[in-house]
């Protein structure tokens, strides 16, 4: 008998595959994105071929490899990739991402996998994306499974939690099955990759009291992904601004908008590299801490590794100069390219009526400055090579 203890929040099985093919097939939206994934075939022949699937294996196969095919040739100019020695590909991990997209980070990380003739994994998906039929029934299909982030007591929060921790460690421990999860709640908007130590106590939750060991057993591999053109650049700059201003509440369908821009603005070349697991030896030390102070410090050798390992391109270091009025990094890119940043950013001008458009300028250089910033520190005050 199946476990039944997580079916508000798993995946689909491969048993459920079939009637999920059915209803993405019938769907009113399904020929939109046939005529996107298979431009090749007519909406008849994309939907027999759908209806034909009859498990993850063949679903992440036939439609989401070559749907992140489609995205890479429409969208980014090279996909380059290090760091896979640090996988053992008899062991299974969660893949701690710095999150800069909300589709992005974790499906290019499966089409590597795949190429490389490892396992995919499932993949965080939140409860305020997992909406509709059809979201939900592709987002199932592909291995990803619903976070809650409940907003009424802390309760009700600690219940999340804990629901969440347990089935991230059923996954890992009991199924053997690796986990893709963000650094932190949101993607990061202002270019600093910060990890969350609140998700480290979420990991611990559901193991013994022995700190140490119910981490170490879950097998925590940071993946840093870096992208020449920041993917909603435009987008988190408005956010952010107004942040600044006082409250901000999401506009209905802002969520999609995100997605769809990530998803079709070009991003030039991306760059992810897959850091070697948090090893039990590394965490021993810090076995005497308080719960509180060992979850700060395994958040910050998950920021170490992430910081220290993301690809600067000569975006980062003409932000970076044009943001202090120096020169500093101009042996880090050419003039064209400084050029094409600065057509690029030009493009903010079109929101000078509704905004102070200098303070947008600034934080739109910002999320591209503030990498080199977080490199910066990892090396000097750490010790860190790149």
């Amino acid at each position: 008998m199946m476990n039944s203890t997580f079916d508000d929040i798993r995946p689909y099985r491969d048993e459920e595959i079939q009637a999920a093919m059915s209803r993405i097939a019938s769907d009113p939206m399904f020929p939109v994105l046939a005529s996107y994934v298979f431009p090749d075939k007519s909406v008849d022949e994309a939907r027999e071929l759908v209806r034909s699937l009859d498990s993850i294996d063949d679903f992440q196969a036939k439609v989401m490899y070559v749907a992140n095919q489609r995205i890479i040739e429409n969208t980014i100019e090279e996909l380059m990739y290090d760091g896979l020695d640090n996988i053992d590909r008899e062991s299974r991990y969660i893949y701690i991402s710095n999150h800069r997209d909300i589709m992005l980070d974790a499906s290019l990380l499966q089409k590597i996998l795949v190429d490389e003739g490892i396992g995919t994994s499932e993949i965080t998906f939140g409860a305020n994306l997992m909406q509709g039929q059809l979201v939900i029934d592709i987002g199932k299909s592909n291995k990803m499974f619903k976070v809650e982030r409940p907003g009424g007591s802390m309760r009700e929060f600690y219940k999340a939690s804990m629901h969440l921790s347990g089935y991230i460690r059923h996954a890992v421990v009991d199924r053997k099955q690796s986990i893709w999860i963000a650094q932190r709640n949101g993607r990061t908007k202002d270019g600093f990759d910060h990890t969350d130590q609140g998700i480290i106590n979420m990991f611990r939750m559901s193991g013994d009291n022995d700190k140490v060991k119910s981490l170490a057993e879950l097998n925590l591999l940071p993946v840093s992904v870096s992208y020449e053109w920041e993917p909603c650049d435009f987008l988190k700059a408005l956010e952010l601004y107004a942040r600044s201003l006082g409250p901000y509440e999401k506009k209905e369908g802002e969520d999609l908008n995100s997605i769809l821009t990530g998803i079709m603005q070009p991003k030039g070349r991306v760059y992810i590299y897959i850091c070697p697991p948090l090893t039990e030896a590394e965490l021993s030390p810090y076995a005497g801490l308080l719960s509180n102070d060992f979850n700060k410090r395994v958040a910050m050798m998950v920021d170490k590794r992430i910081c220290s390992t993301y690809h600067l391109w000569p975006n980062n270091y003409i932000a970076c100069d044009m943001l202090s009025g120096t020169s500093e990094y101009s042996e880090k890119y050419t003039l064209e390219q400084k050029k094409a940043f600065e057509d690029h950013m030009s493009q903010l001008e079109k929101y000078a009526a509704d905004c102070n458009i200098d303070e947008l300028k600034k934080i739109f250089l910002g999320i591209y400055a503030n990498p080199v910033t977080s490199a910066a520190h990892f090396v000097d005050n750490i010790g860190l090579t790149r």
